[in-house]
């Protein structure tokens, strides 16, 4: 759908608020989305509208609203997103979570995809090398405290066991 491609960081971030309250509630609601994202009932109103002409979500006023195929496969790449730089920013460089969260929500929308796909594989193989001890110690980087290389590696195909 082209006008996918134009949402704006705002719209994109009451998709993403949509798809979050409906993987965890039945039904979603606008007072549910102002709460979630700390706006005024009549700024979701405008939200909607929007959204529900791009064909991306279903909105009757007083109803509960619902994602389009179309919205959901947008709405969870956008969450995707989210939580790989998240994710990214918590396990990896060691930020706390409030602070990731904020900085994700900010980078998702600006961000090349190519970027955060490089991030998160860097992200999964930090968490699931089995030699461990990738730490941050500032001023030097990245270092893998048991030399950890392709060679001895077992999370790179090479199983010693």
């Amino acid at each position: 759908m082209d006008e996918t491609n134009r949402l704006t960081p705002s719209q994109e971030d009451y998709l993403e608020t949509i798809y979050n309250i409906s993987e965890q509630k039945v039904a979603v609601r606008a007072k549910d989305i102002a709460k979630s994202l700390d706006v005024k009932a009549s700024s979701v109103t405008s939200a909607l509208k929007m959204l529900a002409k791009f064909e991306l979500i279903n909105y009757a006023p007083y109803d509960f609203v619902t994602l389009t195929d179309a919205g959901k496969i947008v709405a969870k790449d956008i969450s995707r997103r989210h939580m790989a730089l998240q994710d990214f920013l918590i396990n990896v460089l060691g930020i706390d979570h409030k602070e990731a969260n904020d900085a994700a929500c900010k980078m998702e929308h600006t961000i090349p995809k190519l970027i955060v796909e490089r991030l998160t594989k860097y992200a999964e193989y930090v968490q699931k090398c089995p030699k461990g001890g990738i730490t941050w110690d500032s001023g030097f980087g990245y270092y893998c405290t048991v030399s950890c290389s392709e060679k001895n590696c077992t999370h790179h195909g090479n199983d010693s066991k």
